[in-house]
């Protein structure tokens, strides 16, 4: 049988499945019992003949290839003439021929979580998504980081990586930005047992990321029933016409109330107030009756107010023209004049009466 092997490649000669010994490029010719396998250069060394370990104890061989053994919880990236190739996660030896181009391994230990601060993160382009986890954590954000179910510590903002081994990594990501609560339709009794709803808003921010979680169940919750606790209290000492004439001051009672809360719920409440007072439908209208009452006795009373100025007025400019003849007679003058301008003609008898006395109002002006 003849076989060729190229520059680019090498043979292993095998008799009776014996490895025998290497062969450079050339034509060989095999018979009976003998066999030849070529292994490229560029690839790694393997035999389906015989284990690595027999071709790398031949000394022609031996000189001519860099091997690296992975132990468990190890891997090794594989550089090629001082750039990354790929990243060998197969426990066990692995062999490349070093005649054309140079190959190095560095190995890395993965049997903590924790990847080391001189790993570099370019690594993980060459590594199967199931080999690590990866971790994001935003500018806004904090990450509790626990390794079988315990916490370690705290991540502030970056990309962290941790790899995939027989401990369990969770992250639990926290928003340190301040943030909004809604409490909306809060059904209380007031004083005077009138119901009415309450939308009631609060923006908070965490102080102790860990705590919030640890200490208590559900901290988000336990504000909110704070709130609730604090409105029901104040809107129960006080009459409907209190709680509406003095909303800033119900705001302030329980913003008050849950800021004594800020210890103990692991927040700061920044600011609190309340949003929307929803009376019942029957309220509304007796309301809306009032206030369309009201503004008809304003109305009434600037009307009269207005009237009593006119008859003032009028009752000074009647003294005016009773004490002064002249003025008496230019009033006189002035509402024929504009009777004349806004009426056509009157007639009795033969003559035009308006005309006769816008004669008598010129000649007298003249």
């Amino acid at each position: 049988m003849k076989t060729i092997i190229n520059e680019n490649q090498r043979g292993f000669l095998f008799k009776n499945g014996k490895f025998v010994k290497l062969l450079t490029p050339g034509k060989y010719h095999t018979f009976g019992d003998r066999y030849i396998e070529v292994s490229d250069l560029d690839s790694e060394i393997m035999s389906y003949s015989c284990k690595l370990d027999t071709l790398i104890a031949d000394a022609e061989i031996a000189k001519n290839i860099t091997v690296t053994d992975v132990a468990d919880r190890q891997i090794a990236v594989h550089y090629i003439n001082g750039k990354i190739s790929d990243v060998q996660t197969a426990t066990g030896k692995h062999a490349y021929w070093n005649i054309f181009d140079k190959h190095e391994f560095r190995l890395i230990d993965i049997s903590s979580p924790e990847v080391a601060k001189e790993v570099p993160t370019y690594i993980f382009d060459y590594l199967p998504r199931t080999a690590y986890k990866k971790v994001e954590v935003a500018e806004y954000e904090k990450a509790r980081l626990y390794f079988d179910k315990k916490f370690v510590r705290l991540l502030d903002s970056g990309t962290y990586y941790f790899w995939s081994n027989t401990v369990a990594v969770d992250i639990g990501k926290v928003d340190t930005r301040l943030t909004k609560l809604d409490i909306t339709g809060q059904e209380l009794l007031s004083a005077d047992k009138v119901s009415l709803r309450i939308n009631f808003v609060c923006n908070y921010r965490i102080t102790d990321y860990v705590k919030c979680l640890t200490e208590i169940d559900n901290f988000v919750e336990q504000i909110h029933i704070a709130a609730q606790l604090a409105l029901r209290e104040y809107v129960g000492k006080k009459k409907l016409d209190e709680i509406l004439e003095n909303k800033e001051e119900m705001s302030e009672y329980v913003a008050a109330r849950l800021k004594e809360k800020e210890d103990s719920l692991f927040v700061e409440i920044s600011d609190a107030g309340v949003k929307d007072i929803i009376l019942p439908g029957e309220i509304r209208d007796i309301m809306n009756t009032v206030l369309v009452a009201e503004k008809r006795a304003q109305a009434n009373v600037i009307t009269r107010r207005e009237e009593v100025a006119s008859t003032r007025s009028l009752l000074n400019t009647a003294k005016l023209m009773d004490e002064n003849q002249t003025l008496y007679k230019l009033k006189e003058l002035e509402y024929i004049e504009r009777i004349c301008e806004n009426v056509g003609n009157i007639n009795i008898g033969s003559g035009d009466i308006l005309t006769g006395l816008a004669t008598v109002l010129k000649g007298t002006t003249a």
